[in-house]
């Protein structure tokens, strides 16, 4: 069994700034399936993104903008 540092450094760089642009977006109120779609895309603008809820706009909205 790996540990979770030996797991992570097998993961390539884009997988792990993926992981994270899914943790910011969960983080800010995204659904985990939402957030990982979107996590994946680089066409779709990180900050425009978590702006979008921070500032108001209902997560169903924001996606729809997004995706």
């Amino acid at each position: 069994m790996m540990s979770t540092a030996e797991t992570e450094s097998r993961l390539t760089e884009q997988e792990l700034v993926e992981r994270w642009r899914a943790e910011e977006l969960t983080r800010v109120g995204y659904p985990g399936e939402i957030a990982q779609e979107m996590a994946v895309r680089p066409d779709i603008d990180l900050h425009r993104a978590l702006d979008l809820l921070r500032d108001g706009c209902p997560v169903e909205l924001a996606a729809a903008i997004l995706l």
